[in-house]
């Protein structure tokens, strides 16, 4: 891309730990190649706004270890309208920002891929969400870190479900898929997972703690995905307790704990190569794609099937799973 001088960089929808490392490789990678690279704070309405930081090297120093994301992120609903992003594209275009990576979900890819059908601005998506759901990549920025969390907090119930015979309902982020939970669940051992994928499983949950009941099993950690049909955790439990009285019953919510936090060294790693691969991609002349990692390579998704298209979780890890927590 002969025109390509200056591009934007910008974080969108939650945080996730392994941002600031994509926001380093994007601006030093850019850099390398002879770019500027500006920073847009607050996402699409940093762009509305004409919130524009010019990157240097020193900029991003000093961040790749830190959890959440030094450009801020936000919700634009002023960016869904025609109006807003014509406001901001003119602001781009007054900036002279050439080109722009997004880091963020798939809906900072489908604001983007609308933009770029509009307006003829390459952007180019980088994955940043703990839930792990975008089809297209295999693992998003944010999510090992986000794991980790959800298992050291898990241990620590487990030490005192044991010592006071409790049964345990543990709520994890994932209102529209069961990733955390069920990748989490597996590591922590739990007796059982709740995933928005798998409809009616408060019925045989209830056979599973009946059977664990007469068989004196001392404590059970549940692990429910926020999104369950059920109503969630608090829910699922109280219905729990008119069947089970003899049940210790507490919930626990883990929150926003799991997006903050000193990324992982997967995380960092990742994200460092996805920040690299989008710079390529956009000297490649690419526009209106996710990079993203599939079997351990570096791979490239159109915006309109990373939007459109939906991840699903491995249900065979899940049968494996229910086979363990016997």
């Amino acid at each position: 891309m002969a025109k390509l001088k200056k591009i934007g960089v910008f974080t969108s929808g939650g945080d996730a730990p392994g941002m600031n490392a994509a926001i380093r490789a994007v601006t030093r990678t850019a850099i390398y190649y002879g770019l500027h690279v500006i920073g847009i704070r607050h996402g699409y309405e940093g762009i509305i706004n004409g919130n524009f930081k010019e990157l240097k090297a020193f900029n991003v120093s000093d961040i790749i270890q830190r959890g959440g994301t030094i450009l801020k992120t936000a919700r634009s609903k002023e960016f869904r309208t025609p109006e807003g992003r014509k406001k901001a594209f003119e602001r781009l275009r007054s900036a002279g920002i050439d080109a722009v990576v997004a880091i963020g979900g798939d809906g900072t890819f489908a604001g983007a891929r609308q933009f770029t059908e509009e307006f003829d601005v390459p952007f180019v998506g980088i994955p940043g969400t703990i839930d792990n759901d975008i089809y297209g990549t295999d693992y998003t920025i944010g999510y090992d870190t986000a794991l980790n969390t959800v298992v050291e907090a898990i241990d620590k119930i487990r030490d005192t479900a044991s010592s006071h015979n409790r049964l345990f309902f543990v709520e994890v982020m994932g209102r529209d898929a069961g990733f955390i939970a069920l990748r989490s669940g597996i590591a922590c051992g739990a007796e059982a997972i709740l995933i928005p994928e798998i409809k009616n499983q408060v019925s045989n949950l209830k056979d599973f703690l009946e059977k664990g009941f007469k068989r004196k099993k001392s404590s059970n950690i549940i692990i429910v995905a926020e999104g369950e049909e059920s109503g969630g955790a608090f829910a699922i439990a109280e219905k729990v307790k008119e069947d089970f009285k003899d049940y210790d019953v507490r919930v626990t919510v883990l929150g926003h704990i799991q997006r903050g936090g000193t990324p992982s060294a997967y995380d960092r790693v990742t994200a460092s190569l996805f920040g690299h691969a989008a710079v390529q991609a956009l000297l490649d002349d690419q526009q209106s794609i996710m990079v993203g990692m599939v079997n351990g390579e570096i791979a490239h998704c159109t915006f309109n099937k990373a939007v459109k298209k939906h991840k699903q979780v491995d249900m065979e890890k899940m049968e494996i799973a229910e086979i363990l927590s016997v």
